[in-house]
């Protein structure tokens, strides 16, 4: 019902900047908030940021003042400004979107990966 196609992934170095992007395609309307986790190797997955269709945002504690999400409405899609990276944001990141009385749909994951 709803497809997510993310992009943006890739190798930097401690201190430096990524934007990932996730594009929503299919039944789009009843999109209540759309959200990045991520996962390490060996550790449960985890909540990055968040925002609502109105525009609330919230933050895991460890990327507060480093990480920003926006949302484009028109191209429905989501992105995750990423900066000050560090190497234990190392991880597989994954999109998410949660609609109004619907199971929430995941998108496939793009790896980041922080090394000097």
């Amino acid at each position: 019902q709803v497809q997510l196609v993310e992009s943006g992934g890739g190798l930097v170095h401690p201190g430096g900047s990524l934007t990932l992007s996730c594009a929503a395609s299919g039944n789009t309307w009843s999109i209540t908030s759309m959200g990045w986790y991520r996962q390490a190797p060996g550790k449960q997955r985890e909540l990055v940021a968040a925002i609502s269709s109105g525009g609330n945002t919230n933050y895991a504690d460890s990327v507060k003042g480093r990480f920003t999400i926006s949302r484009d409405n028109a191209k429905r899609t989501v992105y995750l400004q990423m900066n000050s990276l560090k190497p234990e944001d190392t991880a597989v990141y994954y999109c998410n979107v949660q609609r109004l009385g619907r199971p929430g749909s995941w998108g496939q994951g793009t790896q980041v990966t922080v090394s000097s």
